[in-house]
């Protein structure tokens, strides 16, 4: 598009006698559009409208996705070629993204509700708080870590007390966070926490986008905001869980300081809770298959504790370095020894529930059997190649060529 001096210039320069091609490398610009100018085709200062020759393929597109959500954007691109698509490839799945034509696979999520709702201008505010001289026999030096959720819009928070702040402890403490919160919403916040984005470019990692991708939400990373009306809830909140923890006793356990915690983010719900839980997005029945790993030493009983129980190992380990392994959403956790091998496999026990497990036996076990799947899930059937053409997207091919579809194909004819 020319502005209304550039057009000027080239009236002036053409009748100065300069050629088109002359007046357009002195503007930097198109020999065509200074063609167009000067015929009379259009207008200075107003931009042409945009040919949109995807409209007319955007029923096939639909059907087609529909009837294969995986189908690479370039094979449809390929078959929308033959049937007349007069732009490239860019400008194809451009027009995709922006009309949203790929459906989602209900059978690559099948924990995820299509039906929740979602609210683009709610998000939950993840931040971690550290708590001065926790009790010696929580066993977490001189703070202990405590992680907050909060809605952005109702103000209802929830916080759960973790081991640490890596990505395995994180993604376990969010996703409890959520549940207690009832949902999550569309849009998750952080500050520059190290274990979701890079500290030197504030870009997210790759892994915790994997995270972001299972529960389906965007991830924003931006400080803490301190000011107007959010400022003075967060402001009523930390004042909230300061006097909580002055008050707390000092020998109680970490289970029992996590249920008083819970009672404390209830009572500061007031009337609002089940109106903000209501506008939230449901949950995938388990959480991010995260690798939970920490190290513990073997008792002089042969036993290892972890999270509130003990579970037994051979007595002739006692005082050996184990790794207690767990991923979250399975009903089980290994012992493993330095060398990495499985010692023994126990049923998880409810944290805080102070059982000891004896397990099966002292039997090493040196793998891990494979995860089971559901048998009666179908199978995604990504990756297997393109299918063939449904009857409803030949319909579709057939209109764009002009055609009518025929009608009953295997018919005799008289």
């Amino acid at each position: 598009m020319l502005t209304k001096e550039e057009y000027t210039d080239v009236w002036e320069l053409r009748r100065q006698g300069w050629s088109i091609s002359a007046i357009a490398r002195h503007l930097g610009r198109d020999r065509k559009t200074v063609r167009s100018y000067l015929g009379g085709d259009r207008i200075a200062g107003v931009r042409s409208p945009v040919q949109d020759g995807f409209s007319r393929f955007l029923p096939y597109c639909r059907q087609r996705l529909a009837d294969d959500p995986h189908l690479a954007a370039s094979v449809l691109f390929d078959e929308v070629v033959e049937l007349g698509y007069p732009g490239g490839y860019s400008t194809f799945t451009r027009a995709l993204r922006k009309r949203e034509v790929r459906p989602p696979c209900g059978l690559c999520h099948p924990n995820r509700s299509t039906a929740s709702p979602r609210r683009t201008d709610e998000e939950v505010r993840f931040e971690w708080l550290e708590l001065p001289d926790p009790p010696a026999k929580w066993d977490c030096g001189s703070h202990a870590r405590l992680l907050l959720g909060s809605l952005s819009r109702s103000g209802r928070w929830r916080g759960v007390l973790a081991e640490s702040e890596e990505l395995p402890e994180l993604v376990e403490a969010m996703d409890q966070v959520m549940r207690r919160l009832g949902g999550t919403a569309g849009r998750w916040r952080f500050d520059r926490t190290p274990a979701v984005c890079c500290p030197t470019t504030g870009r997210v990692t790759q892994a915790f986008a994997e995270v972001a991708k299972y529960y389906g939400v965007g991830v924003d990373i931006r400080p803490p905001v301190r000011s107007g009306r959010e400022g003075v809830a967060d402001e009523a909140k930390h004042r909230a869980l300061r006097r909580w923890w002055r008050v707390m006793p000092k020998e109680i356990g970490l289970w029992a300081a996590q249920e008083s915690l819970d009672r404390l983010a209830c009572r500061m719900d007031g009337p609002r809770g089940p109106v903000a839980a209501e506008a939230l997005m449901d949950l995938p029945d388990l959480p991010f298959p995260a690798r939970i790993s920490a190290s513990r030493t073997v008792t002089s009983e042969g036993r290892v504790s972890f999270r509130g129980n003990f579970y037994m190992v051979p007595s002739d380990l006692s005082g050996a370095v184990v790794q207690v392994c767990r991923r979250l959403g399975e009903p089980f956790l290994s012992i493993a020894a330095g060398s990495g091998a499985v010692i023994a496999r126990h049923a998880l026990a409810s944290q805080g529930a102070g059982l000891t497990l004896a397990g099966r036996g002292d039997a090493i076990v040196l793998e891990r059997p494979a995860r089971t799947v559901r048998s009666d899930a179908r199978p995604c059937p990504r990756g297997r190649g393109p299918r063939p053409l449904s009857r409803e997207a030949l319909a579709e091919a057939e209109a764009l060529r002009g055609r009518v579809p025929t009608q009953g194909r295997g018919e005799s004819q008289g």
